[in-house]
């Protein structure tokens, strides 16, 4: 069978290119061939392209397309142009396409009705935040409606994560073509950890500790991070560590972290391109955090509960289907200060409840998730279409 995954970024940071990437490398067998096809952006909230885009990642090859901004003046949509016609070109048995609201879906559809091909389309859907104006939801509501009377009615299948997000999707979307496929992890990376000494003294961090890993973007929820994390006593105040990539707000924290008198309490370690570093990140850590406004899945929840830590996260997205509230994590209202430093407070003042949290988080990740189940699943659905 031959699988085209196609999506806007590659070999790029993002839970998107991580679910693509890793269930493109199981996927591919002597009886499966896989290819990807991108654009050449790499960081899409700065718009800035793969200085040097690869065009084999991981023994799969990557068919590249020049992303275009606009489709008219003053419409934003990326487009690959060239990007149907690869697609006729290659004929796949199959075309999975990845995101919603995007050019690429539109194109992805176009191509499979030339060729007869099925379509497949993982929505990881997000909807309009939360302090977007009345105008724009309604744009976005729109869209979403244009592209269920387009590209999802001629969709074969539609995937999503969880149950909250079928129930978002399934608004413009009908629910018989929609199937639920959760994320996974890599085992071979999580299976054995580095001590938490070990990890820390690769990283030169303190001996207890805060993590929060993934964007450091405006819908992440930081701010409130940060106010919860410095209203903490003395002896109750972890140092704070931020790994990920800065999209616009890491200036923001360190001005407040000053103005609160903190700034030699909190490290941003930026994006960790090596991935020993990372894991390292997460096995040095006594708790994670992340507060964000929506979380679609949240698949770095599944890598601290890997890593055995005790999680405090938002009540939001499919983040409560993703851990178990109070079994794995304490699960606290978004924008809610108060609730988020009493739940951080708890965890750091009782390091049994951690701990024993934190491998319940552990043995729930091992009985339910791996890249091998999700590739697995994905498997089922094409050759059900095909």
């Amino acid at each position: 069978m031959k699988i085209a995954q196609v999506l806007l970024r590659y070999d790029a940071p993002g839970g998107v290119e991580t679910f693509v990437r890793e269930t493109s490398a199981r996927l591919r067998t002597p009886s499966n061939e896989v290819r990807v096809f991108a654009s050449d952006l790499y960081d899409e909230g700065n718009w800035t392209l793969h200085d040097h885009p690869a065009r084999t990642v991981d023994g799969i090859p990557v068919e590249r397309f020049h992303v275009t901004r606009e489709i008219l003046p003053g419409i934003t949509m990326p487009i690959l142009p060239g990007l149907s016609a690869g697609l006729a070109r290659w004929r796949p048995d199959v075309i999975h396409a990845h995101s919603h609201r995007y050019g690429h879906l539109l194109q992805s559809s176009l191509a499979a009705g030339i060729i007869s091909a099925p379509l497949v389309v993982s929505t990881h859907f997000h909807p309009a935040a939360e302090d977007e104006g009345t105008f724009k939801k309604t744009m976005l509501r729109g869209q979403d409606h244009l592209f269920g009377l387009t590209v999802y009615s001629r969709a074969d299948a539609v995937i999503v994560e969880t149950e909250n997000e079928k129930r978002q999707v399934g608004e413009f979307v009908a629910r018989r073509k929609i199937r639920i496929v959760p994320p996974g992890i890599s085992w071979e990376r999580w299976r054995e950890l580095p001590t938490p000494e070990a990890a820390r003294l690769r990283l030169g961090l303190p001996s207890r500790y805060i993590l929060f890993a993934g964007r450091l973007a405006p819908n992440k929820g930081l701010p409130d991070l940060l106010e919860a994390w410095s209203g903490l006593g003395p002896g109750e105040r972890l140092p704070l560590v931020l790994v990920g990539k800065d999209w616009g707000v890491q200036g923001e924290l360190e001005a407040r972290a000053r103005e609160l008198g903190v700034e030699k309490e909190i490290r941003f370690l930026g994006n960790l391109a090596s991935l020993e570093e990372y894991v390292a990140a997460f096995a040095g850590a006594s708790l994670f955090v992340l507060p964000s406004q929506y979380e679609a899945f949240g698949l770095v929840l599944l890598e601290a509960m890997a890593a055995s830590l005790p999680i405090v996260a938002t009540r939001v997205g499919g983040i409560p289907e993703a851990v178990r509230e109070d079994e794995t994590a304490r699960l606290v209202p978004y924008a809610n200060v108060w609730e988020l430093r009493r739940a951080i407070r708890e965890f750091v003042q009782d390091p049994e409840l951690a701990a024993r949290i934190g491998r319940a988080g552990r043995r729930h990740v091992e009985d339910h998730f791996s890249w091998e189940r999700t590739a697995a699943a994905l498997l089922s659905i094409y050759e059900e279409i095909a």
